[in-house]
């Protein structure tokens, strides 16, 4: 309200006031009385004006606004007064940029720190960063986790070339894997791992990922893992390849060459990756468990390959038997090399193991091969390395219609299953394979899937073949019915009534295995190179005998950790539906000739 100095008379804005008094808390009626306004009055101008439908901020500025020019009005003024005019003044500022944000939405009219701090060049965020606090928090882990025979290869990582023929499941995909990461952090060397698939290249890659998340809470990321090492240092790439050897032409670094005893075209292969590591600060790796004799990496390990060439008497001779190697040693030719068998493991810490009963499990051929670190001689084999390594394919590039993550891995195309059930007394384990029967004549069978069955009775076995109808569209199943498969077949017939059953004699037999080898010889069969268990299972079939001494059969060692056989002929009773002499299982025309 004003006040004229010469007539005494009261100015005011009986509106402007009736709202302040209003959003103050005023009553209507209060208001009318106090203002000398008839209620209809004041409640009109409520309505029209919309006062209860005004922002928070709109009332706390004309609060405010009152009180500032009350105070700026006044003649003589108080310490007091000037310091609240100035935080008055400074909330006033506030409230307008409050109801600029409203209108406009832009972070910068409330707060304009924001436009001054982005109008600065940006930082990028640090990817794949890992603090010195970090490394040493993934060293000290690393180290307190290592066995005996471990801390050897660690000890060993300055040596030019290592090669260590091992035992299966000892940890060794577990230990490079972490030691190539720390490696590549405080060194800034790549690292390059070259598996016989991408899918096994992948499981470095898997294992550095979680080791890295759990120690530290970061996430690295990339199909190659770029490290930053921050600014003036080498940012290192680990790499992860299958054994195509040409994606491997064009990188340096370390190399670790990951199963190179199961690898098919291993000469051609080695002579690409190692250069890789051809300047003398990286360093090569060559860790496997045995194949056979006859696999073009024994000329390696051996140090035949070294002697090509030379004069005889320049022969250099390489210690490979398993006292001389037991604590590993550099031969010759410059290599280091190790044999690190089960009962190695055991003596240096490894308790991961019951020795006993994988003696129990494993006929003595097969457990000398899987844990004592013996190659298999498979001269006598059905299906020896030579033909069987060609068929092997890197699934991850080669079949782009599988995805084996989703929930219809193979959308609707037809498959086939095999299934073996575990019938012997020996220990041996149930296999189930799923099969991509060929699209048309001339196609390959495609491995798409193998499970192996451990400890499940008949129904849980049928079960698990029955599981199968929801993730694939199934035409075919053939089941063993030898011992308990025939408990398995009858309730699985139950739900699929085409399910054959396969009742095994010596004929049977013999006509899948020919089978069998007429599809390979062809080239018409493909499985991931890195499922070795199906290269060991084939080898070991053999012909021999029987007890009558009148008819051939075929045998193979049922018992052990890669089922040496049942994976086999699992996948045999799914390429059985298929005829001996090829095409359309379902196309029974018969042609008549007349003469």
């Amino acid at each position: 309200m004003l006040r004229s100095p010469d007539d005494n008379v009261t100015f005011f804005d009986a509106r402007r006031e009736a709202r302040s008094l209003y959003w103050r808390g005023w009553a209507i009626t209060q208001i009318a009385e106090e203002l000398k306004l008839k209620r209809a009055t004041v409640e009109s101008w409520k309505q029209r004006d919309k006062w209860d439908q005004a922002p928070s901020v709109r009332r706390c500025e004309d609060i405010v606004e009152v009180r500032y020019q009350m105070l700026v009005a006044k003649e003589k003024k108080t310490p007091h007064d000037f310091k609240e005019i100035d935080l008055l003044g400074r909330q006033l500022e506030r409230l307008h940029r409050c109801q600029k944000y409203r209108e406009t939405g832009n972070e910068a009219d409330l707060n304009p720190n924001i436009e001054a701090r982005n109008s600065g060049p940006k930082k990028k965020p640090r990817k794949n960063h890992l603090t010195p606090e970090q490394i040493d928090a993934l060293r000290e882990d690393f180290e307190a986790g290592m066995f005996g025979y471990q801390r050897t290869w660690w000890g060993a990582r300055d040596e030019r070339t290592r090669f260590i023929l091992k035992s299966r499941q000892i940890g060794a995909t577990y230990y490079f894997a972490r030691e190539a990461l720390l490696d590549a952090l405080e060194t800034g060397r790549n690292q390059i791992f070259l598996s016989a698939s991408r899918n096994q290249a992948n499981l470095f890659r898997g294992y550095i990922v979680e080791w890295v998340y759990k120690i530290t809470g970061v996430q690295l990321t990339g199909e190659s893992l770029v490290l930053d090492r921050g600014e003036g240092e080498e940012q290192p790439t680990i790499y992860f390849l299958g054994t195509n050897y040409r994606t491997a032409q064009g990188y340096h670094g370390n190399f670790y060459f990951d199963e190179c005893f199961w690898v098919h075209g291993f000469r051609k292969i080695d002579s690409v990756a190692s250069a890789v590591a051809s300047q003398k600060r990286y360093r090569e790796t060559y860790f496997s468990t045995p194949s056979t004799v006859a696999h073009e990496a024994h000329k390696k390990w051996s140090g035949e390959e070294f002697n090509e060439g030379r004069p005889k008497a320049d022969w250099t001779k390489i210690e490979t038997y398993h006292a001389a190697l037991k604590d590993g040693r550099r031969g010759g030719d410059g290599i280091w090399r190790q044999i690190v068998t089960i009962e190695d493991a055991l003596a240096s810490g490894c308790d991961l193991f019951d020795l006993e009963q994988l003696r129990r499990r494993n006929a003595p051929a097969v457990f000398d091969n899987l844990y004592m670190c013996n190659f298999v001689d498979d001269a006598t084999s059905m299906f020896p390395f030579s033909i069987m390594r060609p068929c092997a394919v890197d699934a991850f590039d080669k079949w782009r219609d599988y995805d084996g993550f989703a929930l219809r891995p193979f959308g609707e195309r037809e498959v086939w299953i095999g299934y073996d059930p575990d019938e012997s007394a020996a220990g041996d384990s149930a296999a189930l394979a799923i099969l991509a029967p060929p699209a048309k004549a001339g196609d390959p069978f495609r491995v798409l899937e193998k499970i192996r069955i451990k400890g499940l009775g008949f129904d849980g076995q049928a079960a698990l073949i029955l599981k199968q109808l929801e993730r694939y569209n199934v035409t075919f199943i053939g089941i063993d019915t030898t011992g308990v498969g025939k408990a398995v077949w009858d309730i699985v017939v139950k739900r699929f009534p085409t399910a054959k059953r396969i009742d095994y004699n010596v004929h049977v037999k013999t006509r899948m295995v020919l089978k069998a080898k007429q599809v390979i010889m062809a080239r018409r069969f493909q499985f991931d190179a890195g499922d070795k268990d199906i290269l060991a299972s084939f080898m070991s079939i053999r012909a021999e005998l029987t007890p009558s001494q009148r008819q051939l059969t075929y045998t193979a060692s049922r018992a052990g950790d890669t089922g040496h056989a049942d994976v086999a002929w699992a996948i045999m009773h799914a390429i059985d539906n298929e005829p001996l002499e090829g095409g359309d299982p379902s196309d029974n025309r018969a042609t008549v000739e007349m003469y």
